[in-house]
């Protein structure tokens, strides 16, 4: 599948820097930065223009450099996963459905999918490094200081720095299972920080089993990995297995683990920072505000306080960061390539899925267009139902857009076509109320607690309709032919591949996939 793999000793965000910076996809700046706002607002310039990867090597107040927008564009976060193009995260989302959901397979075709998914399951293991580079320095007690790392602030609202693309690892008291997340942490003093962690996820269920048994909870937090490992801890997994093992599915080969200097848990041995603490049960301090994927502030919540008593790291580490905001942003790429790797994951639990797209517009995951094959009335809407249910990525999808598979669901134009043609809103609005919701999102009435609407944009068919439906407009092939071969008998051959303005709603995401800023024309593009 992959033209170019990493081996396991050089997977590292070092070797990932490098990729990039031979490929002129990454910029060095040896002026003076000033973490505090600056930093940020430099890099979500560039970001938005489609720019390249940053590395901040005079970060002021700190000696480690940033790395920042290495994740700025699909193209990247291709790499990212040692591939190439980004139709082969489809392929890789074909072999990940048969773990989703596995069964007999039929014939010898499927026999032979299963068999190469059982030999990934073993190339991916887990390895154990003996000398990991995560342990060339190691601070201890007192010697732990927050301070040394170079903990971005975003937006002038925010209440502190933040370390945003850290793993979070923790491990279920009773079974041992561990969990990996990414999740914000606000530094509250030199060997302190909250965790900003939403109740349904891994850690916050540990937290709480931690909790029954009168345990405190191990917490390790891995810092400046290579970003597969960050794509791996982001995609939907079956439960029972973990996330180094996806890691080393994506990867080819098994992530080279190394166990935390004073805890009982294991880490990414190349990882350039580590910090190792505890949670006590109760203890919490306010977290926030800080500026979400939502476009505005979030609020003030009490989290759980992490006590960090130790922290190892590599000589002359990197820190890496990220930032939340309004789209672009890395997280809406990291959300458009596992788009493509949900999609065969989603056909596999609902068959009559036949695509699925989610709108970096829309913050990649409030509204879904979905394509069925429409076969019997009522199919749009049982569609939705089952779409909200797949996956809990899809638990806070608030609007779901079913169209026939004729269409193009990245097509903005042939999308709102159908909303406009197809639907009758006192027939084809499906409205569900009081439904799990997400904290962040303010347009509910109640914080946690909200609706979700489906609409019906497909054409109609059997008791949905009570008249005769206009025919669609079409031309015969051979005319559609005819007129191809002539364009250039009428001057018109300059014409024929001419994308539309870029400036129409939607071009804007498809500026960013071909790294040219927003708003300038496709033939420009280099």
């Amino acid at each position: 599948m992959a033209l170019f793999r990493p081996g396991p000793g050089t997977r590292d965000l070092r070797s990932f820097i490098q990729l990039l910076e031979e490929r002129g996809q990454l910029r060095r700046i040896q002026a003076p930065v000033d973490p505090d706002l600056e930093l940020a607002a430099i890099a979500d310039r560039v970001l938005a223009s489609g720019g390249p990867a940053l590395l901040f090597e005079n970060v002021i107040g700190s000696s480690m450099p940033v790395a920042v927008n290495l994740l700025g564009t699909v193209e990247r976060v291709v790499w990212s996963m040692g591939l190439e193009r980004p139709e082969q995260l489809e392929e890789l989302g074909e072999r990940l459905a048969l773990l989703q959901q596995p069964r007999p397979p039929k014939g010898l075709g499927e026999t032979k999918k299963f068999a190469r998914v059982f030999w990934d399951l073993v190339k991916a293991r887990p390895d154990r490094d003996l000398l990991p580079p995560c342990r060339q320095q190691i601070f201890k007690g007192d010697e732990v200081d927050l301070s040394q790392i170079p903990l971005i602030r975003p937006w002038p609202g925010d209440a502190g720095g933040v370390i945003t693309l850290g793993l979070v690892i923790t491990k279920d008291p009773e079974t041992g299972v561990p969990n990996v997340g990414v999740y914000r942490l606000q530094r509250q003093s030199v060997n302190t920080m909250t965790v900003h962690w939403l109740s349904v996820r891994g850690g916050a269920r540990h937290l709480r089993k931690a909790a029954a048994m009168g345990k405190k909870l191990e917490v390790a937090v891995a810092i400046g990995v290579h970003p597969l490992l960050v794509m791996a801890a982001a995609t939907p997994i079956p439960v029972q297995l973990s996330e180094w093992l996806f890691a080393g599915i994506y990867a080819g080969e098994g992530v080279r683990l190394s166990p935390c200097k004073t805890l009982d848990l294991q880490v990414p041995s190349h990882s350039e920072v580590v910090l190792e603490g505890t949670i006590t049960p109760g203890e919490v301090l306010p977290d926030g505000p800080f500026g979400d994927h939502m476009g505005f502030y979030g609020g003030v919540e009490d989290s759980a306080l992490v006590r960090f008593h130790c922290m190892t790291q590599r000589r002359d580490p990197i820190f890496l960061t990220t930032f939340s905001g309004r789209p672009p942003k890395e997280e809406a790429m990291l959300a458009i390539a596992l788009n493509r790797i949900y999609t065969p994951i989603l056909r596999q639990q609902i068959p009559e899925i036949k695509d699925f797209f989610l709108p970096m517009e829309a913050l990649s995951y409030k509204l879904a267009v979905i394509s069925i094959d429409k076969a019997y009335p009522g199919q749009a809407k049982r569609a939705a139902m089952a779409f909200w249910s797949a996956l809990p990525q899809f638990t806070y999808t608030k609007f779901v857009v079913v169209i026939d598979s004729h269409l193009n669901v990245r097509d903005p134009r042939q999308v709102v076509w159908a909303i406009a043609a197809q639907v009758d809103p006192q027939r084809d609005l499906f409205v569900l109320e009081n439904t799990p919701f997400d904290t962040l999102d303010f347009a509910s009435e109640q914080l946690g607690l909200g609706g979700r609407m489906a609409i019906d944009a497909t054409t109609k068919i059997g008791p949905e309709k009570n008249h005769d439906w206009g025919e669609p407009l079409s031309r015969p092939d051979d005319l559609e032919q005819r007129v191809t071969d002539r364009l250039g008998e009428l001057g018109l051959d300059d014409l024929a591949n001419q994308e539309p303005d870029p400036s129409l709603f939607g071009y804007a995401l498809d500026a960013l996939l071909q790294n040219r800023p927003i708003g300038s024309p496709a033939s420009k593009a280099s």
